[in-house]
């Protein structure tokens, strides 16, 4: 054997490849440019923006992402991957501007069909000359390195969660630790494990609800830590506490919280649907019935356009957690809060009233 042809077969060499990046971003060829700062590119820039952003709204921290190019991909592809696993992956052309109509434009314009990748809507790609008149026609334009960023920030809200593993919550307290520390010794390993801590942050920010109020959330985990210890019950008290938290980003201009109603008939459908279960409560609704209660809310959302608030479904406590899940899947848009998560001094706005008839 020449030398040194074993040196990789070393234990320690091979443990080195088992590590594997949270966060991976790799682009085709022609990408390169806008990930090169010597080539004046900004979009690494705009995802440090990005993760300072979801650290201030949020409270998550997103993982430092590994960039690498791949000779595999088209030339103006890229792909986003989480623990290894594509998560997204879209084509751009370089050079081009992509131009969307937002419902108003005075003329359509010509160019390449396509479509936007982070909310999958019609758009063009247009020459850089044709901008302008783009613009003056009504659409919206945006470069290549805007398109990205846009999808990558997505991309990383969908899947906060994922980015809440046991060391990230860990680093989590101990920060809170330094301003806070009896909350946290309290709480870890006193009252609750960081597994169970871990499951409702993740239910938070899977819902859209910030947790950079850590101190608040420890509080009450602590409160009610000592007699239950089911990760989905003790969310619920969390959202209760954080309910200005919770309401703030869907009112309207004035103040008021547009509502959506489930019908007597619909939220008994519902209540009469809950199953005890060995994990707890489950929605046991028929596959009709939940796609019919789907339909329904999604009609009155798009009916809902006379509000500038984003309207949610507000219903009674012991269906919340269960009904959310149901719509998170089918429109992850539409938040579900119940009664108990409203604010005394809010009003609230009836925009429609979701039945199964």
């Amino acid at each position: 054997m020449p030398p040194g042809e074993g040196a990789l077969d070393t234990p320690e060499e091979v443990q080195a490849l088992l590590t594997l990046d949270t966060l991976e971003l790799e682009v085709g060829y022609g990408l390169v440019p806008l990930v090169d700062d010597s080539q004046n590119g900004n979009l690494l820039s705009r995802i440090r923006s990005i993760r300072r952003q979801f650290a201030l709204d949020m409270g998550v921290v997103i993982p430092s992402l590994h960039l690498r190019d791949n000779l595999q991909l088209k030339p103006g592809q890229y792909s986003l991957l989480i623990k290894g696993n594509e998560v997204a992956s879209a084509e751009i052309l370089i050079d081009h501007f992509l131009a969307m109509d937002p419902g108003n434009a005075k003329h359509n314009i010509e160019g390449i069909q396509t479509r936007e990748p982070a909310f999958n809507l019609p758009a063009v790609w247009i020459p850089a000359a044709q901008k302008e008149e783009a613009m003056l026609a009504g659409y919206t334009v945006v470069d290549p390195a805007t398109v990205i960023a846009t999808h990558l920030t997505e991309v990383f809200r969908r899947h906060l969660a994922d980015f809440l593993g046991r060391q990230e919550i860990q680093g989590l307290l101990d920060n809170l630790g330094k301003t806070a520390p009896k909350v946290v010794e309290e709480l870890v390993p006193g009252t609750l494990s960081l597994g169970v801590v871990q499951k409702v942050l993740q239910n938070l920010v899977r819902e859209a609800v910030s947790i950079r109020d850590l101190l608040t959330i420890a509080e009450t985990l602590a409160d009610h830590g000592l007699t239950a210890k089911n990760s989905e019950v003790l969310t619920e008290y969390v959202r209760e506490r954080l309910a200005r938290t919770i309401v703030k980003p869907h009112l309207d201009s004035q103040g008021t919280l547009p509502i959506i109603i489930l019908d007597p008939a619909a939220e008994q459908a519902v209540q009469e649907s809950l199953r005890q279960g060995e994990n707890g409560i489950y929605l046991a609704l028929s596959p009709s019935v939940a796609q019919r209660l789907m339909q329904k809310l999604n009609q009155t959302v798009e009916q809902a356009v006379n509000t500038d608030g984003q309207p949610v479904m507000l219903v009674s406590p012991m269906v919340r957690p269960h009904l959310a899940q149901l719509v998170m899947r089918f429109l992850p848009s539409v938040p579900v809060i119940s009664q108990a998560e409203i604010p005394p001094d809010i009003r609230l706005a009836s925009v429609g009233t979701v039945g199964l008839d």
